[in-house]
């Protein structure tokens, strides 16, 4: 499975109840789900929230803090994984969004805090190819995404995938790494199909 450690937006628009809840564990269905560390997996990602769930998980537990614009849940969902939600002015108005922070960097709330803020203000709206590499991951239902099996290369094992729609007409399951610039069309709301693309710094 690849690693994946760097700050990330893996959801474009305002996710709302139902949204967030399934982009907690974008990985639910990964083979050997409770075999080995998957820190990696979820520090770095983030969403943005509406303030009404923002809200809802401050009063679901007493925070493990609070800071400023940020509080952290108290219940981990790795062993040093933890979501950190924000209320953050960008561009004269209250933003919230959700996070996954690794605690084991006492810095890492706040240079996640920091990106958010660089990435939401582009001055020009745009996606990077990682972005709508993860924005379909994040919206395709589970029935049709999952992992690479036996099937596939060992090079591929483990990998993720996602249902396209074959050149006859059928369906055909496909890395996602692996889509082809019409496939990511294909699969992004229309919205977002014709957004100019961003290489990321």
């Amino acid at each position: 499975m690849t690693l994946q450690t760097s700050i990330r937006k893996i959801y474009f628009g305002t996710a709302d109840r139902r949204q967030m809840f399934r982009l907690f564990d974008r990985y639910a269905q990964r083979p050997n789900r409770f075999q080995g560390n998957s820190d990696h997996l979820y520090a770095g990602e983030y969403f943005e929230i509406g303030r009404a769930e923002h809200d809802t998980m401050l009063d679901i537990l007493p925070p493990l803090w609070m800071r400023g614009e940020m509080f952290a849940m108290r219940e981990f969902l790795t062993e040093s994984v933890t979501s950190v939600f924000y209320a953050l002015r960008i561009d004269g108005k209250v933003r919230h969004f959700h996070a996954y922070c690794d605690l084991t960097d006492a810095r890492s709330p706040v240079e996640m805090r920091d990106a958010i803020v660089e990435r939401e203000s582009w001055p020009v709206k745009a996606m990077t190819y990682e972005e709508r590499i993860e924005h379909i991951w994040s919206a395709t239902h589970d029935e049709y995404r999952g992992y690479a099996g036996e099937r596939w290369l060992p090079e591929h094992r483990g990998k993720r995938t996602v249902l396209v729609y074959g050149r006859c007409g059928g369906t055909i399951l496909k890395l996602l790494e692996a889509l082809t610039e019409d496939e990511i069309q294909a699969k992004l709301p229309v919205h977002l199909r014709h957004l100019p693309e961003r290489h990321a710094a």
